[in-house]
């Protein structure tokens, strides 16, 4: 078996990537940005960003974050811990997005009145 990581909310398997790939891998499944991946790891985005161009070069030079996120589920080194407890718990069901209330209509009528002032025709 090969050793495994859990990081992020995320199992991933150490099998073709090092530690530090598999930690920039499991926060770019989580959806998190370069910038805010180095915060959390404390290191530059440009490492960020060099990390997941080696781990996306290892896993078949995908072109996106995206694409390299899906081959590493296909091959088995990425699973989700939460996926499996949220079908098994039936939280599936989606509530209807919150809304903001809309105001009541309101109509107003102007009238405009010409006076016409009469002109005497006098010949």
């Amino acid at each position: 078996m090969h050793p495994t990581i859990e990081f992020a909310g995320w199992r991933v398997s150490l099998l073709g990537i090092t530690a530090k790939q598999a930690e920039v891998l499991a926060l770019s499944a989580n959806d998190r940005t370069t910038k805010e991946a180095a915060r959390e790891l404390g290191i530059s985005p440009r490492s960020v960003q060099q990390r997941l161009d080696d781990a996306r070069f290892k896993l078949g030079m995908q072109r996106s974050v995206r694409a390299l996120i899906v081959e590493a589920m296909k091959r088995g080194i990425l699973a989700p811990l939460a996926l499996v407890l949220m079908l098994g718990a039936g939280h599936s069901n989606q509530s209807p997005p919150m809304r903001r209330p809309t105001p009541p209509r309101t109509y107003s009528q102007v009238r405009i009145a010409r006076k016409v002032d009469e002109i005497a025709l006098t010949a």
